[in-house]
């Protein structure tokens, strides 16, 4: 009535040794470059919208020291290798503050993980461009009622 099953199991297939598996530190290094890299790609954006307009008093050069600051984090994470940057864009200045709410929630997100991987750098520059974004969000005029 019964026969034995004669394949292996799924599981034990999933436990195979040849298979590589990273730790929880290299999974939050990865994590946290990612997030950094794309809040780089941000503030490359504001960067090149503040040197059109000098966007609210913020200089490009402040936002530009920044992304120099970051793209040295992203190194460190990644062995030494610095992320590729592509041109901005510039543009439309009505995406300024889409963009601010973007590198605020970026740096937060690069925040939760520095603080879970416990790395004081990573954490200090994340709490540096959450205060930065957030005080120039509260700053701008709300583009629904201009």
């Amino acid at each position: 009535m019964y026969e034995p099953i004669r394949t292996k199991s799924v599981h034990t297939m999933a436990a195979a040794p040849e298979i590589p598996h990273r730790s929880r530190e290299e999974e939050l290094d990865i994590r946290l470059a990612g997030h950094l890299t794309a809040l780089l790609t941000v503030t490359d954006e504001l960067r090149a919208l503040a040197s059109q307009a000098e966007a609210h008093g913020r200089g490009a050069d402040a936002l530009a020291a920044a992304a120099d600051r970051i793209a040295e984090q992203v190194a460190r994470l990644n062995g030494g290798h610095y992320p590729l940057r592509a041109e901005p864009t510039g543009g439309d200045p009505s995406r300024l503050r889409a963009l601010e709410q973007r590198a605020r929630t970026l740096a937060g997100n690069a925040l939760v993980v520095a603080t879970s991987r416990e790395d004081t750098a990573a954490m200090a520059l994340a709490v540096e461009r959450l205060e930065a974004h957030g005080a120039t969000v509260s700053d701008l005029p709300d583009l629904a009622t201009a």
